[in-house]
């Protein structure tokens, strides 16, 4: 049976409309493979195996087992890693050239294996903050299993390293990865201290350029985003300056509560839910509705 379209003609089509694209691609480079989203996932698998193997199906679990468990995965999640990382490298953009990594991808997936024991010892704190703060919780067991805010921030732990390390494209897609399976959104540029939970977490959001401190609570819906955008000479947004909140330690910020701006939240303060904030507030600062002044917004300001 013949098909109701004509697929040379379409695809050649398609090849003319490609070639005009005005996406900044060095014409070298346009042939070079991409990084691959699934191939990420499976990388970001075999890291939480080898993180956590009794919760990665590891079967054997005694001291010999779970080595042979967490080597094999390690390895094969590395080994795909590094090839993922020389495709981001090898298409450069303008945007990338002023901030390219002095690293070679060997040296960045070599760096990032040696920062793993430490990703975990954070993971570890953020688990605990889990359990402690959810009274629903039974384990630990459970919320490294089922607790969509630990899903997200696993993947942020180690989407942060490589984003630090010089690799912000595969950070970026394995932050979205998250984003997709869990409602949280969180640029793996957010700098996040130990012991962070979020509970429920659709919907939250935080910013490139946000700084959280140690054993901060978020609940579901939150926002930590920029107020207004800086704006070159030729009209183009200025990227890479500091304009998401600063979180201090001990923090705790309800539902649906919209933060911000370069602003500071004091240590120990409480958020109240749906507060909108774009102040900063001292340490120890109780905030809810009533108390937050109206502002306006204008000229495409805001999240």
């Amino acid at each position: 049976m013949l098909s109701p379209w004509n697929i040379d003609d379409i695809v050649a089509e398609l090849r003319e409309a490609r070639g005009r694209s005005k996406r900044v691609v060095l014409a070298g480079n346009r042939r070079a493979p991409l990084p691959s989203p699934p191939k990420l996932q499976r990388v970001v698998e075999g890291i939480y195996a080898a993180l956590f193997p009794r919760h990665a199906g590891a079967i054997d679990h005694s001291d010999e087992g779970l080595a042979v468990f967490v080597s094999n995965s390690l390895n094969e999640a590395l080994s795909v890693l590094i090839e993922q990382v020389r495709r981001e490298h090898a298409f450069i953009d303008e945007s990338r050239a002023e901030h390219d990594s002095p690293l070679t991808p060997d040296e960045i997936v070599a760096a990032f294996a040696r920062a793993l024991p430490g990703i975990y010892e954070t993971l570890e704190s953020d688990v605990r903050a889990a359990y402690d703060g959810d009274p629903s919780a039974k384990s630990t067991e459970e919320v490294l299993l089922s607790f969509p805010g630990i899903r997200a921030i696993v993947h942020h732990r180690i989407a942060h390293a490589l984003h630090t390390l010089g690799a912000p494209v595969i950070a970026r897609i394995i932050a979205e990865l998250a984003h997709s399976q869990t409602g949280i959104d969180i640029h793996p540029g957010a700098k996040i201290g130990g012991s962070f939970f979020i509970d429920h977490g659709t919907g939250v959001v935080i910013g490139e350029t946000a700084v959280i401190g140690e054993r901060v609570r978020l609940y579901q819906a939150v926002t930590l985003g920029a107020k207004r955008f800086s704006i070159d000479e030729g009209g183009a947004l200025v990227k890479g300056q500091p304009r998401h909140p600063i979180v201090e330690d001990d923090v705790v910020i309800y539902a649906g509560a919209t933060i911000l701006g370069r602003i500071t939240i004091g240590r120990g303060s409480s958020i109240g839910g749906n507060v909108w904030l774009t102040r900063s507030v001292p340490p120890a600062s109780n905030i809810v509705q009533a108390q937050v002044r109206s502002e306006t917004f204008d000229h495409g300001a805001g999240i």
